[in-house]
């Protein structure tokens, strides 16, 4: 089995916003994403924010416990031991701070990490983590497309 593509966005300014963004468009791509959320708090806010942004507009999901899981484009989940047996997605997204276990089963793994400096030591582990496990990781610098 090929170990996932990682692909890390850094300097977020807002994580949560950027989970959004990818979020609508794994939607828009057809594609099932998975999103590991450790934190109730954390988990809570993204559910809200998938119903209100973009004003007007919807993205699927629910959380991993609801019966409707297996139907749903996305699923929030504390940790992928949550999610039904059975369920097939190709995308995770990691708002945690470490690397969930289980994660070699995707074929994509989508981390974001913030501009603070206590994201940025997590973020460097996870990042060597991926690559000691042979995984092909890929640098996207948000703080950079900002400037442009």
């Amino acid at each position: 089995m090929a170990m996932p593509r990682v692909d890390f966005y850094h300097n977020a300014p807002d994580r949560l916003a950027v989970a959004v963004k990818l979020a609508h468009k794994s939607f828009a791509n057809r594609l099932a994403l998975v999103v590991i959320a450790p934190e109730e708090r954390q988990a809570q806010a993204f559910d809200r924010q998938l119903w209100s942004l973009p004003p007007l507009a919807f993205t699927p999901h629910c959380r991993a416990e609801s019966p409707l899981a297996s139907e749903t484009p996305i699923i929030i989940a504390r940790h992928l031991g949550e999610l039904p047996a059975h369920l097939r997605a190709s995308l995770l997204l990691n708002l945690g701070q470490a690397v969930p276990e289980g994660y070699e089963r995707f074929e994509r793994i989508l981390e974001i990490i913030g501009q603070d400096a206590d994201e940025r030591l997590p973020g460097r582990e996870r990042v060597g983590h991926y690559k000691q496990a042979g995984c092909t990781v890929n640098f996207h610098d948000l703080g950079q497309q900002r400037a442009n």
